[in-house]
């Protein structure tokens, strides 16, 4: 599932992540990204330590 793999390459950088340091990292394209991104800060997953960076909680 793609929110799976977003949430595993945010886990596997150690770091915030902007959405296309993301895209590039689960190897999806950003516009996907940015639709699971909303889902999973909608659903309390991931959280944004900066502006423009997520991270997983």
């Amino acid at each position: 599932m793609s929110a799976e793999k977003v949430l595993e390459a945010m886990k596997a950088a150690g770091k915030p992540l902007k959405a296309g340091e993301i895209a590039q990292a689960a190897g999806m394209d950003k516009a996907a990204v940015d639709k699971v991104m909303k889902t999973l800060k909608a659903e309390g997953k991931i959280e944004s330590p900066k502006v423009c960076y997520w991270q997983p909680k």
